[in-house]
């Protein structure tokens, strides 16, 4: 069954999302909130065309949309000028804002949508940063809002970050998650923190490999190349919990707490690591640590997620060369 979305902003999210819903079959109104002439509307509503039709082109060059006319996808986006989007958007069943992180754009953007899109609608916030009790003080029903936070290049991650926020409805909430994953999207809901999820994570990962070439660690290729062959192909087999669960959380403890007084207290480990430690909850080895394997065959297990790891190193070409392993050098 089709819906139609509404995307407030068409630079990059705005566009990438649209293109998502496109490429899943479902119409989407593309709100360009700046004021332009006609003359300038109409180019920018081509370059937004053109970007459009060359990631589609690209996707058709890699056998991702085997016997689609790409040009007719673009068919379901409309791209129009804010005022008249109103009659549009008030079609809507969900409408996410996607302006620049700027506080003052999005009070814009919120102020607009709360004058016209249905009672019924949800609306979303995609900001990577701004708490939520912050942006619902923008909008009318907040119990129909809540961040909805996609991931550049948002037609090709599956992962949308849902950030509640105090007023958010439970029924809003399951809305929204199944509005998601009825298009291939794999949300995960958070409480409203700044940075929600992956901005976090991200943010001081960034920020410890910038102070490593600060430091003079480590040069800006060798750190990255030890993001490409090690640190990345082991976070896409495990997850960040699971591995502490894997490797020991006592490991994780003394570790950070080595780091903690040669280099900087920023490496001091969280409350829940030591405590888990000292209650016996250290991971595999204990059965339980920030995950249950009381109940799992961990054999079985271990088993699986080995095969994940070697079947990922393999199709990136990472496998080690070893005797009697047929891998191109």
């Amino acid at each position: 069954m089709s819906m139609t979305v509404g995307i407030l902003g068409a630079g990059r999210m705005g566009r990438g999302m649209a293109l998502h819903y496109a490429l899943t079959g479902h119409p989407s109104i593309l709100v360009d909130l700046k004021p332009r002439s006609t003359d300038e509307f109409n180019a920018y509503t081509a370059e937004i065309r053109a970007e459009l039709l060359a990631d589609l082109q690209f996707l058709s060059s890699r056998n991702l949309l085997p016997g689609c006319d790409v040009e007719k996808l673009l068919e379901v986006i409309t791209v129009v000028q804010r005022a008249p989007s109103e009659p549009l958007l008030a079609g809507c069943e969900v409408v996410f804002e996607g302006v620049p992180e700027v506080m003052e754009a999005k009070a814009e953007a919120f102020e607009f949508a709360s004058g016209c899109i249905a009672e019924n609608a949800l609306l979303a916030s995609t900001s990577s940063t701004f708490a939520v009790g912050d942006l619902a003080a923008m909008v009318t029903r907040p119990e129909r809002f809540m961040n909805a936070h996609w991931l550049n290049p948002a037609h090709l991650l599956p992962l949308v970050e849902i950030a509640r926020g105090e007023k958010t409805s439970e029924e809003a909430l399951a809305r929204m998650k199944a509005s998601l994953e009825s298009v291939g999207k794999i949300p995960v809901v958070c409480n409203d923190r700044p940075g929600y999820i992956v901005p976090r994570l991200q943010c001081l990962i960034m920020n410890e490999a910038a102070r490593m070439v600060e430091e003079g660690v480590a040069s800006a290729e060798d750190i990255d190349r030890a993001i490409l062959t090690g640190f990345g192909p082991r976070y896409a087999s495990l997850g960040v919990l699971e591995f502490i669960d894997w490797g020991g959380g006592d490991i994780t403890y003394y570790a950070s707490r080595y780091m903690q007084e040669k280099i900087h207290p920023r490496f001091e480990s969280p409350e829940i690591i030591r405590t888990n430690m000292e209650s016996q909850r250290r991971g595999l080895r204990d059965g339980v640590g920030f995950y249950d394997y009381r109940d799992r065959d961990v054999g079985k297990y271990r088993e699986q997620k080995l095969t994940e790891f070697i079947d990922l190193l393999s199709l990136r070409g990472l496998l080690p060369n070893w005797p009697g392993n047929k891998v191109d050098t």
